[in-house]
C-alpha cells in the first residue's frame, strides 16, 4: 500500500483508510481481497495499532469491508458497483401555473406521529447538531448583550452575526461586505425575499426537474409561473436547454439550487456555474441561488457557488444553518446583489428583524470557530451513511433499480421500475410506520411517479435497515415479482 500524505491535514486513521478506500474504489483491491492484519498494517505504515484498527473501524462502518472471525478483514463492496444512475430528466417544453399543495399536505399529514421511520425529511438528526455548543452559546447571548436579547436587532440583521457570515464567504471565494448582506428567517424567508425584489407577479421562472417541492409552493404563493429544464443527476441544470427556454418562454428569473440540488443531489461544476452566470448576464435574468446544502460536502474542497463569479450583482444568494447546525434556531440570510435596496424593502415589510437571541448566540457560535470544527464530523458521518443506504437499496430493492450518487447534502434520488407508483408505494409504507417521499411531489408534470427521495440523514441502526427492507419488499411486490 501506499504511504499516506499529508498526515498534518487530518486525522491519521481517517487518512488511511482514506487510501484504502481509493484502492478498493480503483479495484486495486478487489470484492474479497484479504486485507494485512492490523498488525501487519501497523507495521507497513509505521502506526500503532490502536490507529490501524480506527482505519479499519472506518472502513466497516461504511460496509466497504468485514471482518471474518479468525481470518481477518475482507473487501466486501465497492462503491463503482452501486446501481445505475437514475436518467437524466426530460420534462415536457410547456410552461405551467402552479398548484402542488394538496398531493405534499397528504405526504407530509401522518409525520408528526410516533415511531415512524422518516425517510421522508431532509433535515439534519440530532445526534449531529452540536447542541451542547448552542446551549452555551445562547445562554452567553443572553449575559452578555444589552436587555438580555429582549430588544429588536436591526433588519437586515446582527452587525457581529453578518460580519462572520461575511468570513464564511471565504469558503466559496467570495468577497462579501456585512453590508450586502440581510439575516432571515430561515432560507424559505431568504427564497420569497429574493424573488419579490427581482420578480412580479405573473413571470415565469425557470426552475429544475425535478426540484424541491418547497420552492414550488414558493412559487405558487407569489403568483409565478414555472418552466422546469432538464436536469443531469451528476452535473445538473441543461444549460443548451436553458437557453432555449430563455428566448421561448421569455424567462424572468432562474431559481436553481447548485450544490447538492435537492432532490437529485447533483453538483454543478464550476465550469457550468461561470457559464450559466455569463449566460444569464447577456440576457440580463437575476438567478436566486439556493445553497442551503453548499457547507455539507463528502469531497476535500467546498464548491464554489454562481455567488463567486458574479461581476453585475445579477445572483441572488440564499442559504442557512438549518440543514448544517441548527434547524429551530431558523436563521437564513440572503445576499442580494443589486437588489439589495429592494429586498430590503421586502424584509421591513414581509416579517422585519429576525429573532435577536438566536442571531447573536450564532454569531458567538461562528465566532468561536466551532461551525466547521461541527461539520468536519458531520460531513464524515453522512458520506459514510450515504454509502450504508446505497448498500441496503442494492441488497433490498429490484435489481433495475437506479440510484443518485451524492457527493453531498443528505438525499438520494431513486428510480423504480416503470410499473411502480411511489405514491401507492408511500400509502403501503406508511401503514407500516415508514415514510417516503413520492417523486409526484417534485415537479409539475407527471414524469417521476416511478421515483422517490429518500433522506439517508438519519444514522444507521436497526429501524433504518428494518425501513429499506419494508420500502424494498413494497417495490418488490408493487413490480409484480
Amino acid at each position: 500500500m501506499d504511504t499516506i500524505l499529508d498526515r498534518n491535514t487530518q486525522h491519521l486513521y481517517q487518512k488511511i483508510a482514506d487510501n484504502i478506500e481509493k484502492l478498493i474504489r480503483d479495484e486495486i483491491l478487489k470484492l474479497g481481497d484479504k486485507l494485512p492484519s492490523i498488525r501487519m498494517l501497523s507495521k507497513e505504515q509505521g502506526i500503532s495499532v490502536s490507529t490501524a484498527f480506527q482505519a479499519y473501524y472506518a472502513l466497516e462502518g461504511k460496509g466497504l469491508i468485514e471482518s471474518r472471525p479468525k481470518s481477518g478483514y475482507y473487501v466486501r463492496f465497492n462503491p463503482k458497483k452501486f446501481p445505475k444512475l437514475p436518467q437524466k430528466s426530460d420534462p415536457d417544453d410547456v410552461e405551467i401555473s402552479i398548484s402542488v399543495n394538496d398531493i405534499v399536505a397528504r405526504v407530509y399529514k401522518d409525520l408528526d406521529a410516533e415511531n415512524i421511520i422518516r425517510f421522508s425529511l431532509a433535515i439534519p438528526p440530532m445526534e449531529l447538531l452540536p447542541v451542547a455548543k448552542l446551549n452555551k452559546a445562547i445562554i452567553r447571548a443572553i449575559q452578555k448583550t444589552k436587555n438580555s436579547c429582549t430588544n429588536y436587532e436591526h433588519t437586515q440583521g446582527n452587525i457581529e452575526l453578518r460580519q462572520q457570515i461575511s468570513k464564511l464567504a471565504f469558503n466559496w471565494l467570495g468577497q462579501i461586505s456585512e453590508n450586502e448582506i440581510i439575516v432571515t428567517s430561515g432560507c424559505s424567508e431568504a427564497l420569497v425575499i429574493c424573488l419579490k425584489a427581482a420578480t412580479k407577479p405573473g413571470d415565469t421562472v425557470a426552475i429544475e426537474s425535478p426540484t424541491y417541492f418547497g420552492m414550488l409552493r414558493v412559487l405558487e404563493l407569489l403568483g409565478l409561473k414555472a418552466v422546469e429544464i432538464s436536469t443531469d443527476p451528476v452535473i445538473g441544470v441543461d444549460l443548451d436547454m436553458l437557453r432555449k427556454s430563455i428566448s421561448k418562454f421569455n424567462i424572468k428569473a432562474c431559481l436553481f439550487i447548485t450544490n447538492f440540488n435537492n432532490p437529485l443531489g447533483c453538483c454543478m461544476p464550476d465550469s457550468n456555474k461561470k457559464e450559466l452566470v455569463e449566460m444569464l448576464s447577456e440576457f440580463d435574468i437575476p438567478l436566486i441561488e439556493d445553497d442551503i446544502y453548499g457547507e455539507v460536502y463528502f469531497g476535500t474542497q467546498r464548491p464554489r457557488t454562481c455567488k463567486s463569479f458574479d461581476t453585475r450583482g445579477l445572483v441572488l444568494y440564499c442559504t442557512s444553518v438549518t440543514k448544517s447546525a441548527a434547524p429551530g434556531y431558523r436563521i437564513g440570510w440572503a445576499i442580494p446583489g443589486k437588489f439589495i435596496e429592494k429586498a430590503q424593502s421586502v424584509k421591513v415589510a414581509y416579517s422585519g428583524p429576525t429573532a435577536t437571541v438566536t442571531q447573536q448566540a450564532l454569531a458567538y457560535f461562528l465566532g468561536n470557530g466551532r461551525y466547521e470544527y461541527h461539520l468536519k464530523d458531520m460531513r464524515r458521518m453522512l458520506y459514510k451513511q450515504c454509502l450504508q443506504y446505497i448498500q441496503a437499496i442494492t441488497d433490498f430493492f429490484p435489481d433495475d433499480t437506479r440510484v443518485s450518487q451524492p457527493q453531498g447534502g443528505f438525499v438520494l434520488w431513486i428510480e423504480l421500475n416503470k410499473n411502480i407508483d411511489t405514491f401507492r408505494l408511500h400509502q403501503e409504507a406508511i401503514k407500516q410506520r415508514v415514510s417516503i417521499a413520492p417523486g409526484h411531489i417534485f415537479s409539475l408534470q407527471p414524469k417521476y411517479r416511478n421515483c422517490m427521495r429518500i433522506s439517508f440523514s438519519q444514522p444507521w441502526c436497526d429501524d433504518v435497515e428494518r425501513g429499506l427492507r419494508i420500502i424494498g419488499k413494497i417495490a418488490h411486490e408493487l413490480k409484480g415479482n
